[in-house]
């Protein structure tokens, strides 16, 4: 079956995790959390997705014969476009999660993962979203990109959508100097790339971290790089680096801005896991939504958006709450438009570092 113009406007392939939390004593643990990338960048989209147009987040979650029913009843309740995949025959993914000491924060899978790619996406109207958030080594991102445009060109009928967006996430482990190479050729293939400061170093073999804050200069100089090199098949793609604290650096042909973090109090976060992941929900979003004519236009837009969604994601362990009134939606009791308005008018005299 081939599906068109059916509103999805972002798609995550990061997985659906649930999470055990172990924090040092006397915090007591916390279980069966909704997480994984998959679950927090769907979040991050539908903070800006109110419905009908919380259909448009699409994300997939394997439940496996363990599924807690409660979970069922949080993920439906978001009214997204989540395709749920039934697998009775394993467990569902899970996850150990345990804090020590200065932000230490140890993972392991406790059980076996359920990695998705392309084939996720077929007789499903995913395939045939505005924007796809992919997570994964520069080859595999080369090969799901092609995957993806292949299997819409396979299916395409009269009225289709064009290409879509590409947003990049690079695995932490393989952002690597080995890798610097196979990195340049992803480049051409995504509309934005998106990694950490860490792991925009690791790819270059330097180390961004400063003192007290990032190293703001050599970032930039490193975001230089790859936007000379070219990002994009057009070549006018962009970067956006996430830098904790210190927000993100945005660069493209012709802008090179940093954005704040929402939250410049460390009182105001709880629990940082997901907040990338939420970044990057909301910085689609922002592309395929912010009001420009050309999406890449809409960069600097969609990055205020991913700190919001970021905002929400890292206030509590777990999901922000979601609650309804006859004034609208509102996350953790706030409302997005507020945070936004709010954020906006702080950025009008934000000094550039």
């Amino acid at each position: 079956m081939a599906y068109c113009n059916n509103g999805i406007d972002f798609c995550t392939l990061g997985m659906f995790i649930i999470d055990d939390i172990e924090f040092p004593p006397p915090k007591p643990p916390v279980k069966d959390v909704l997480g994984g990338a998959g679950s927090y960048s769907a979040l991050g989209a539908r903070i800006f997705a109110a419905p009908p147009k919380s259909k448009g987040v699409g994300w997939i979650v394997d439940c496996g014969s363990d599924f807690p029913a409660e979970l069922r009843d949080f993920i439906a309740s978001w009214e997204t476009g989540v395709v749920i995949r039934e697998t009775p025959d394993r467990l569902t993914t899970r996850g150990w999660n345990g804090y020590g000491e200065n932000e230490h924060r140890a993972f392991r899978y406790l059980t076996p993962k359920l990695r998705l790619d392309q084939r996720a996406l077929i007789d499903t109207p995913l395939l045939w979203s505005k924007s796809f958030h992919l997570i994964c080594s520069p080859l595999r991102c080369i090969e799901l990109v092609e995957s993806i445009l292949a299997l819409r060109k396979q299916a395409s009928i009269a009225g289709s959508d064009g290409r879509p967006l590409f947003i990049w996430e690079p695995v932490p482990d393989l952002c690597v100097a080995a890798e610097f190479g196979n990195c340049l050729k992803a480049l051409k293939y995504v509309d934005v790339v998106s990694p950490n400061h860490g792991e925009l170093g690791g790819f270059f073999a330097k180390d961004t971290n400063g003192k007290e804050h990032v190293d703001f200069r050599l970032i930039e100089e490193l975001c230089g790089q790859w936007v000379e090199n070219g990002i994009g098949a057009d070549g006018n793609g962009g970067t956006v680096v996430r830098c904790g604290k210190d927000g993100c650096l945005v660069t493209r042909k012709g802008l090179r801005k940093w954005v704040p973090a929402y939250h410049q109090s460390a009182e105001k976060v709880v629990d940082p896991t997901g907040g990338g992941n939420g970044f990057l929900g909301g910085l689609a979003i922002g592309l395929v939504r912010g009001g420009s004519k050309s999406s890449m236009e809409n960069l600097e837009e969609a990055a205020i958006w991913g700190a919001i969604s970021a905002s929400f994601a890292i206030e509590q362990v777990g999901m922000p709450a979601l609650s309804h009134s006859s004034n609208g939606e509102t996350w953790n009791g706030d409302s997005v438009e507020d945070r936004l308005s709010d954020f906006k008018q702080r950025l009008a005299s934000y000094i550039q570092p």
